[in-house]
């Protein structure tokens, strides 16, 4: 529940001023109802009672009639303005909300980021913030109106019928609902959850086989993968199935319940009635009004089915969104100098340093090339550079300013990191080079390609409109691995972070794109994560890692 309402409040705070009015004009939907219902019976009662008794000509009609017709023409428009407003309400939250997420899935730790598979990275923006507009709408805006109303006419009951049928009424509603809430959650909870992690796990499924088709075919495996797609679609349809049945089953228990409260208070108003105690029309009033308390309660139906689905997308979202990174507002980066002094790193959670107390200096136009087995953290120090990894002891200094004051814009600009795996989104190679510097001409494009020995490949083809499928799709492994080199060259940065540029190139093709780039940015501070033969000779020195 401390995730939902971490979730509810953000929606509250997003929309406060909507959702206030909304469920205000919710209580009132139920209040007007009840009055509606409540005053029907004693207007019919009362008129019946002086009709016998030959009163007829002299009882009031006109005005418990007005008031009937402004209750019911009063709760449309309300219902109406309510529906409106909460509903819009819920949606621009939501939507604020989902670029929330986007933002703190864009701003995760590189390391938990790039885990992140696409299809569970699209479940989390589109099924687990769909779940959540039932927050609001079908949760603590229909709980909390519904009280209010029962509060209301409590005491409103009270006042006009007595006691024992206001709070047999109050009590029976409330202590009844909370009973079947309680049951129902107890019994869906689980399947709610497994429900919707069924819908995931088709939804995954579905776009991984979308996405390898071209593999799965070319190995044989498209027939297993469908199969493994449509046994999640039956598991989905099965679990649904049964979340169906199991909110039938409280939706029959809230109608007997409110059968139950009303039979009652109609017998508690017939024997105070009998006794004296109330007119007849007034234990009509209780009987009448009991009938329209028990709209306060029929929202839990939904409720209760959905709230393991509603709980277990808060508590990812709520997660996601709290990992999101602020935006430093520090001191700007005066030259590219790169100085590390007295650095420890560890990796993710591990107790034992994979980097400890390690000095470096990288001087503007000068390559140094980080060398070691792997798992020594050559990579993990680049991004701890980058400001993708968190320093646990030391400092890393870009000229005079550290890079955990550094404004995060200016940092973006002055420091860039090609990483072991570089993402290449489908569109078409201009499209891939935009990312990086979208005002760039073609020339621009030309020049940077030319330097990672692209150039005449592409002109063989289509030029710079040359399509790339999904993940690089239509290129070889050296041409996308150069590709995304030539993407980080655009940004023209003070600092360049290279982790295994050259991987998949031959020998002599590597050396030549090295010192391609030098020249291209002849006063950048290199910092190579160095595992050929190349990169390490091309480097004006060496820094071994142990």
């Amino acid at each position: 529940m401390k995730a939902l309402w971490q979730i509810f409040s953000l929606i509250l705070r997003e929309q406060r001023v909507s959702l206030i009015r909304g469920a205000l004009l919710s209580f009132l939907v139920l209040a007007m109802g009840a009055a509606l219902l409540g005053l029907s019976g004693w207007f019919i009662t009362a008129a019946s009672a002086a009709g016998l008794a030959g009163l007829g000509a002299v009882f009031d009609v006109f005005r418990p009639s007005a008031m009937v017709r402004f209750l019911a023409l009063g709760r449309a428009a309300a219902r109406y303005g309510e529906r409106v407003l909460t509903h819009d309400a819920t949606l621009r939250a939501l939507q604020s909300l989902r670029l929330n997420l986007l933002s703190g899935l864009m701003a995760a730790p590189y390391r938990r980021a790039v885990r992140l598979r696409g299809a569970r990275a699209l479940n989390r923006l589109t099924s687990d913030v769909d779940a959540l507009d039932g927050v609001s709408l079908r949760l603590f805006l229909p709980v909390l109106a519904g009280l209010a109303t029962q509060l209301a006419a409590l005491a409103v009951l009270w006042w006009l019928v007595g006691l024992p049928i206001a709070v047999w009424i109050f009590i029976g509603f409330t202590g009844g609902a909370t009973v079947i809430f309680w049951q129902t959650t107890r019994k869906t909870a689980h399947l709610s959850r497994r429900a919707e992690a069924a819908v995931q796990a088709f939804r995954a499924r579905l776009i991984d086989l979308i996405r390898a088709r071209r593999n799965l075919a070319a190995y044989g495996r498209v027939t297993a993968q469908v199969e493994l797609t449509m046994t999640a679609e039956g598991r989905r349809l099965d679990l649904r199935r049964q979340q169906d049945k199991a909110e039938r089953f409280a939706g029959a228990a809230i109608q007997l319940l409110g059968m139950g409260v009303s039979a009652g208070a109609l017998w508690l108003g017939v024997s105070m009635a009998q006794d004296g105690a109330i007119a007849p029309p007034f234990a009509a009033l209780g009987f009448f009004a009991t009938l329209a308390l028990a709209e306060t309660i029929a929202p839990l139906r939904r409720a209760a089915s959905d709230l393991g689905r509603m709980a277990e997308a808060a508590r990812r979202v709520s997660r996601d969104i709290a990992t999101r990174s602020p935006i430093h507002g520090g001191a700007a980066v005066p030259d590219g100098a790169l100085s590390i002094q007295s650095v420890t790193l560890h990796r993710d959670l591990s107790s034992v340093p994979i980097i400890e107390d390690m000095t470096l200096t990288v001087a503007s136009g000068e390559t140094v090339a980080l060398t070691g087995p792997s798992g020594v953290g050559k990579s993990t120090l680049l991004l701890a550079v980058a400001a993708l990894h968190p320093v646990s002891k030391g400092q890393i200094l870009l000229g005079a300013a550290s890079v955990s004051d550094c404004n995060e814009a200016v940092l973006r600009d002055e420091v860039t990191l090609l990483p072991q795996r570089s993402a290449l989104m489908s569109g078409s190679v201009a499209d891939a080079l935009r990312l990086a510097a979208p005002e760039s001409d073609d020339s621009a494009l030309w020049q940077v390609l030319e330097v990672v020995q692209l150039a005449s490949t592409m002109r063989a083809r289509q030029g710079l409109e040359t399509a790339i499928g999904v993940r690089g799709d239509g290129l070889s492994g050296g041409e996308a691995r150069r590709l995304a080199l030539a993407r980080a060259l655009l940004r023209n940065s003070a600092v360049l972070l290279l982790d295994e540029p050259t991987e998949g190139l031959d020998s002599a093709t590597a050396m030549t794109v090295l010192r391609n780039v030098r020249d291209y940015l002849p006063n950048s501070a290199i910092l190579i994560a160095a595992h050929r033969k190349a990169e390490i000779e091309f480097a004006d020195r060496v820094v071994p890692l142990i």
